[in-house]
């Protein structure tokens, strides 16, 4: 009887205990009390934040134009927005096919970068010759001719001269084209243009296995080379005059784009039987800049009205934001 009356006593005790504290901690007099007796209440907890929630990426512009993508008919071909580094159209962009006279590109690029352009061209016998041997485009140089290498660029990328390639990469070589082709070569990696290679600085060669490149890696290469002023120069003109010692010698692009669509600005041809009528062209319209490739096109006027076509419908797209 005595035992169930202390276990009923300490029960009361605690529940009398349990009581007063939720008094003094959970109300105002309570509280008050606890502070005029020097002791302080348990902080009320502070609350976690909650976690920022992950943002969404901002949707990118989804390109669109007014209809379909054109159908263009040469083996390869891609449109790049020269100024974001977006492709906006490809065909076949990564297939390795030969270049013809593009490789000419290369090689203007190769000596705008590394030599004198003051320096004094001399043409020589092997250099007519081998123009007369292969059948290829000629700027009408003759034995003799001596021209500032400044001129002879113009020789090499408007009248798409093979005289003028030999001449100057002889010259410069030091007697030895392979010498200048190397730089080409070793150019091209530096670019990361690892579906690229010559064997040629004017591309007149049948062989695919070492002379070729992709329209994707023409493009990479003429958009950098469009971003040298004195490149970007010679490639828009349309005709150039030069002075030989005895005569003047004028030369006019063989782009047909040039003088015929608006804002065309370049940039190079090319044409031989095994890689057909090839084309990298240039455009700007507005603030918008174009390069485009085509390869393999079965004929020159279709070529041409290719290009046209594709820079059309290029510059209906939206302009995208610079590659990351």
């Amino acid at each position: 009887m005595g035992r169930r009356i202390l276990v009923v006593s300490l029960l009361c005790l605690a529940i009398f205990l349990l009581i007063l504290t939720s008094v003094l901690v959970f109300t105002p007099a309570g509280t008050s009390f606890l502070t005029t007796t020097g002791i302080t209440a348990p902080p009320t907890p502070t609350p976690l934040p909650l976690a920022s929630p992950t943002p969404v990426p901002t949707p990118q512009p989804v390109l669109t134009a007014k209809g379909s993508p054109p159908d263009i008919t040469a083996t390869a071909s891609l449109l790049l927005d020269a100024d974001t580094g977006h492709v906006l159209y490809e065909k076949q962009a990564e297939k390795p096919l030969l270049m013809a006279s593009t490789t000419k590109i290369m090689t203007a690029l190769i000596i705008i970068q590394t030599a004198n352009l003051d320096q004094p061209i001399h043409v020589h016998q092997d250099a007519i010759d081998r123009v007369v041997l292969d059948d290829g485009s000629s700027a009408g140089l003759v034995v003799g001719d001596v021209l500032p290498l400044r001129d002879m660029l113009y020789a090499l990328m408007l009248a798409s001269g093979n005289d003028a390639a030999y001449a100057i990469t002889d010259e410069l070589g030091g007697g030895d084209r392979t010498v200048f082709v190397a730089r080409m070569n070793l150019f091209a990696h530096r670019l990361h243009l690892f579906q690229t290679h010559f064997n040629s600085p004017d591309g007149l060669t049948a062989d695919s296995t070492t002379h070729y490149t992709t329209a994707y890696d023409l493009a990479i290469l003429s958009r950098y080379a469009m971003s040298i002023p004195l490149f970007a120069q010679i490639v828009r003109t349309q005709t150039y005059t030069a002075h030989a010692p005895n005569r003047d010698l004028v030369w006019t692009n063989t782009n047909k784009l040039l003088g015929t669509y608006p804002g065309i600005s370049g940039i190079k041809t090319g044409h031989t039987f095994g890689a057909g009528y090839c084309l990298v062209f240039s455009a700007a319209r507005g603030q918008h800049h174009l390069i485009g490739v085509i390869l393999n096109s079965p004929d020159e006027t279709l070529r041409n009205k290719e290009a046209a076509t594709l820079l059309d419908w290029g510059f209906q797209l939206p302009v995208l934001p610079p590659k990351e």
